[in-house]
């Protein structure tokens, strides 16, 4: 987890890049808007980064679930005793 090659690890880990993405972190940003994107890209490497160094530490897969995440309301079925 190095913050110097955070560009190069995201493009690797991510999959499903759009071009413009790939092109922002290659690039640069020129705008504001721009930097915010670049910015949103930094937050999603870091969680990444810190979810691999996690797995490494404990020499397994961890689920980690993350609370901003959309999923899909699971319904649980209580059975009568």
């Amino acid at each position: 987890m190095n913050d110097e090659n955070w560009k190069e690890e995201f493009k690797k880990w991510k999959a499903g890049l759009k071009p413009f993405q790939i092109k922002l972190l290659e690039e640069g940003a020129q705008s504001q808007n721009q930097q915010w994107l670049l910015n949103d890209m930094w937050c999603e490497w870091k969680v990444l980064a810190v979810k691999r160094k996690l797995n490494k530490i404990s020499g397994r897969t961890l689920l980690i679930d993350d609370p901003w995440e959309d999923k899909e309301l699971e319904v649980v079925k209580l059975q009568n005793k």
